[in-house]
C-alpha cells in the first residue's frame, strides 16, 4: 500500500541498510547497527556474491515500499551503486519515500581491472540523488581513489566526509559499532524529522545534513 507524504509526517524514519559484495558479516558495523538498533534492519537484496543490478535496484525497490514510514538507507560499498541506480530508475519526488542516505565507502565500477561483479553496476550513474545525503570515503579504500570518491559525491549532490586513511570502512578496518558514523545518521534523522516532514526546501535540509567541521571526520571511535 503507498502512503503519501503527508500520512507519514511525523513518523521516525525506518534505518534500512544496504550491504555490499558478499553481504555484511557479523563484525561488520552495519551488523552490528541492526542488532543495537530498534529502528534498524536490512534489506535483503540476496544474491550477495553473485550480485545483478537489475534484481538488486528491484529488491531494494520492494525494500523500500514495505515500511509505513519513511526511510533512511545506509548503503556501503556496492550497495550504494544499487542506491544510485534505484534513485535513476524510481525517479521519487523530493524526500518521500526516502528521506536521506548515508552512502559508504562507494566502489569505483568504471575504473580499469574491475572485477565483474562489480562493472555489472556500471557505469556510475550520473543523477542528482533526490534526498539529502552523505557519501563517506577512506583515504586508502583499495576499490576507490579518494578523487573519484569526491567525484561521485559531487556528480549525486551528497555531502562529502573524508575519514581519513581507513581501508574499506569495514570489519577489517577495526571499526567496530563506528560511532562517528552513527552521528553522521543522526544528522540525517534530523533532516527527515524537521525540514523534509514539515515539507522544507532542499537547500534546508541539506544545509542541517552538512557538517560545519568541514569535509573530515575522524574514522575510529
Amino acid at each position: 500500500m503507498m502512503h503519501s507524504s503527508c500520512e507519514l509526517l511525523g513518523r521516525r524514519p525506518t534505518i534500512l541498510t544496504v550491504p555490499g559484495l558478499n553481504g555484511s558479516g557479523p563484525g561488520h558495523w552495519q551488523t552490528l547497527w541492526e542488532q543495537q538498533r530498534v529502528d534498524c534492519t536490512r534489506a535483503e537484496l540476496g544474491m550477495w556474491s553473485e550480485p545483478r543490478r537489475n534484481a538488486w535496484v528491484t529488491r531494494l525497490d520492494q525494500a523500500i515500499h514495505d515500511p509505513q514510514a519513511p526511510v533512511i538507507l545506509v548503503a556501503h560499498s556496492l550497495g550504494c551503486l544499487a542506491v544510485a541506480w534505484w534513485a535513476e530508475l524510481a525517479r521519487q519526488p523530493w524526500g518521500w519515500p526516502v528521506a536521506g542516505a548515508l552512502l559508504v565507502a562507494p566502489p569505483d565500477v568504471d575504473r580499469a581491472g574491475a572485477p565483474p561483479e562489480l562493472t555489472r553496476f556500471a557505469p556510475v550513474p550520473r543523477v542528482s540523488l533526490p534526498f539529502p545525503s552523505i557519501l563517506v570515503a577512506s583515504e586508502d579504500d583499495p576499490f576507490c581513489g579518494l578523487q573519484r570518491a569526491f567525484d561521485m559525491a559531487r556528480m549525486w549532490g551528497c555531502h562529502f566526509e573524508n575519514v581519513g586513511p581507513c581501508g574499506h570502512i569495514n570489519a577489517a578496518s577495526d571499526i567496530g559499532f563506528w560511532q562517528d558514523g552513527q552521528r553522521l545518521l543522526e544528522r540525517l534523522i534530523g533532516a527527515a524529522e524537521g525540514p523534509i516532514a514539515h515539507g522544507g526546501a532542499r537547500q534546508a535540509a541539506c544545509a542541517l545534513v552538512a557538517s560545519s567541521d568541514g569535509d573530515r571526520v575522524p574514522a575510529r571511535s
